[in-house]
């Protein structure tokens, strides 16, 4: 089956990352490591960077978007994340 993005180009098959991007975002989701997995460089420097610059205060924030994020990923199906977070990069939620 051949995936197709929202510009209409052909993606070549990719294996799903959701279990590992899931479970780091819920252990480890206040430093964004879930966000690197996925390739959302900028969006994981920006979680990093709250829990860093505010000396883990922001973690509180961050933590909970990384485990509200990694139950998403979990409850979705393969095709389902591999569409919408692989082929389709959204960064957020």
């Amino acid at each position: 089956m051949n995936i197709v993005d929202e510009n209409g180009n052909i993606v070549p098959n990719q294996e799903s990352k959701r279990v590992i991007a899931g479970v780091l975002g819920i252990l480890l989701g206040y430093l964004g490591i879930h966000k690197f997995v996925l390739g959302y460089t900028k969006e994981g420097v920006i979680m990093l960077l709250i829990t860093v610059l505010t000396l883990g205060i922001g973690g509180i924030l961050t933590s909970t978007i990384g485990l509200i994020e990694g139950i998403i990923y979990l409850t979705k199906s393969d095709q389902e994340f591999i569409d919408t977070y692989q082929v389709n990069q959204r960064g957020w939620f």
